[in-house]
């Protein structure tokens, strides 16, 4: 079996990536505001672990809404950051560049926590997995940290604080602004594990 990631460049998905070594990762560029740091934490990670690397760019940023595409979030948002569809989008993005290079199983970086996301719950992994397997190629859709938080992720990856501290987690910048959701979770993340991020 042939296993693509989708990597962000955050503490979940470098942790998977440790965990799992899978053969290709992909960063999907889609206009995020942070998206210039993601692709540089995952392009280190991957040369680091000698993972291919595949970066996707779409222009989508006329699509965006929330904290990741610095405009207001829509009505209908839960959060600051969603985006309409974003891991609709991203899966499916990874999946057509994978499918063209033999990935059989993607893997996506969804935690028990990311339940505040409607695309982020174990009914929507389930929902794309389905979608995927009935078109051509019948790629797998795996969320292999779907029971744990991202303490427990990290934990149970084993991934060395070396690797992890190139994590970019910040929602509205190219630099951790500190403060937004993505932010503080990862300082939280840090402080479960015992760690002094900084």
């Amino acid at each position: 079996m042939t296993t693509g990631l989708l990597l962000s460049g955050g503490m979940d998905s470098i942790a998977i990536a440790f965990w799992k070594k899978p053969a290709v990762a992909f960063t999907v560029d889609y206009g995020q505001l942070p998206g210039p740091a993601e692709i540089r934490a995952a392009s280190a990670v991957c040369a680091d672990l000698k993972i291919e690397h595949r970066i996707i760019r779409v222009d989508l940023r006329a699509l965006g809404s929330g904290d990741l595409a610095g405009t207001p979030a829509l009505g209908i948002a839960g959060i600051p950051e969603w985006w309409p569809f974003r891991n609709q989008m991203l899966v499916t993005l990874a999946a057509m560049q994978g499918i063209t290079l033999g990935v059989d199983c993607l893997l996506i970086g969804t935690l028990r926590t990311d339940g505040a996301h409607a695309d982020g719950t174990r009914e929507f992994v389930s929902a794309m997995n389905i979608l995927l397997q009935c078109q051509e190629g019948a790629m797998l859709l795996e969320a292999p940290a779907i029971n744990w938080t991202a303490t427990e992720l990290v934990r149970v990856s084993g991934v060395p604080m070396e690797i992890l501290a190139w994590a970019h987690s910040c929602h509205m910048s190219e630099y951790a602004c500190g403060f937004c959701r993505g932010c503080r979770k990862h300082y939280e993340t840090f402080e479960g594990l015992g760690v002094t991020p900084y």
